[in-house]
């Protein structure tokens, strides 16, 4: 055997483990990492089929099979992203304004609590004047430095932590019955209420940061996906328009998030239209979408858009939805899970234990 067909099998295997990885359950922080970079996975297994074609000689029957197996982990993780390329059909209907009072605009930022660029993301939020700012990893620094758009937005939720998981939320509409609680850990907060639009059509929110699976954080994802299909059950369960919105900590082609999708029916507007990848701003290759807005079918798009930076290693994302009755009737819902998924999910659930079982 020569050495560039050792090189071969080598790329070809480890080609090959992010695949059969992401075809597990198993919720180590490793293993579930897999799901992150299914674009550079993908990219990844096709330099290695390029690079076998040229130098198997396809005598050998072992040839044959790895290759096959790498056009088959090619096509898997391509039909996962497929739905985030602007190639896919559009699951949100494109809007213009219409009425400004059923208009509602949404800005999230993980500011990273040691980010001192304060001043870059109030200028977004002064340029675009977003109805509702929600800030991630914001401590008490971060609020003290806010303070200056609290005259524009006099309705305020503040959770200053020094934990990387402090929650602000700001609002130019009014807020009503919030709760902030702690789902799955008492270190870990999340918003709950209700906005009144101008039109005065009430909108039940949630504003999530549940913690990511990664050795410093948490060594599996069960808390996170917990959190995650909690609040996708909640919303399933109550015929309420509804925002689902924050740093998520999970990318949109997940067995988790589409789980999520499935369970509330929620719809997300970045598919069909691109990645809108929110995470990392240091590493231009290696970014996914990790921060979301997820809503329920009667709401249409007006515009979406990945922010410049701010400084943290986050983008901050901006999105405009219109209130419109009829766009329910127009809109795909995403499928509804199945008897084996809804009992994954509530596996998941029993498993982490969350303090909160009924939002």
């Amino acid at each position: 055997m020569t050495f560039p067909e050792i090189l071969a099998i080598l790329f070809g295997v480890l080609a090959l483990i992010p695949t059969i990885a992401s075809l597990t359950t198993f919720d180590q922080w490793w293993v579930r990492g897999f799901d992150f970079p299914r674009l550079q996975i993908s990219v990844f297994i096709l330099a290695v089929i390029s690079y076998s074609l040229y130098i198997y000689s396809f005598e050998d029957t072992w040839e044959i099979i790895i290759t096959s197996l790498l056009f088959f982990s090619f096509i898997y993780q391509a039909i996962k992203i497929y739905p985030y390329t602007v190639f896919a059909r559009k699951q949100v209907v494109k809007s213009l304004p219409n009425d400004e009072n059923n208009l509602i605009s949404i800005l999230v930022s993980n500011v990273l609590t040691s980010n001192k660029n304060y001043h870059l993301l109030i200028s977004h939020i002064r340029d675009l004047e977003p109805d509702i700012v929600l800030t991630l990893e914001s401590d008490e620094v971060w609020e003290k430095e806010l303070e200056v758009i609290e005259k524009d937005y006099p309705h305020t939720i503040k959770i200053p932590q020094d934990n990387l998981y402090g929650m602000h939320l700001y609002s130019r509409l009014e807020l009503e019955e919030i709760e902030v609680k702690y789902i799955i850990s008492e270190e870990i907060p999340s918003i709950h209420g209700w906005v009144r639009l101008r039109s005065g059509k009430r909108v039940k929110i949630h504003c999530l940061h549940p913690k990511p699976p990664s050795p410093s954080e948490d060594p599996n994802s069960t808390n996170r996906d917990a959190e995650l299909l909690l609040v996708g059950r909640e919303v399933k369960g109550n015929d309420q328009t509804t925002l689902v919105f924050g740093d998520l900590n999970d990318v949109a082609w997940s067995r988790t998030t589409r789980l999520f999708q499935n369970l509330s029916g929620l719809l997300d507007p970045r598919i069909g239209r691109g990645f809108y990848n929110t995470f990392h701003t240091g590493y231009p290759v290696f970014r996914w979408p990790l921060d979301h807005v997820f809503h329920t079918a009667d709401f249409s798009l007006i515009t979406i858009k990945r922010l410049k930076s701010v400084g943290s290693d986050h983008f901050p994302i901006f999105i405009r939805l219109s209130y419109e009755s009829y766009a329910e009737d127009v809109q795909e819902k995403p499928e509804r899970a199945d008897e084996e998924e809804k009992e994954w999910a509530e596996e998941k659930i029993e498993k982490a234990n969350p303090m909160v079982r009924n939002l």
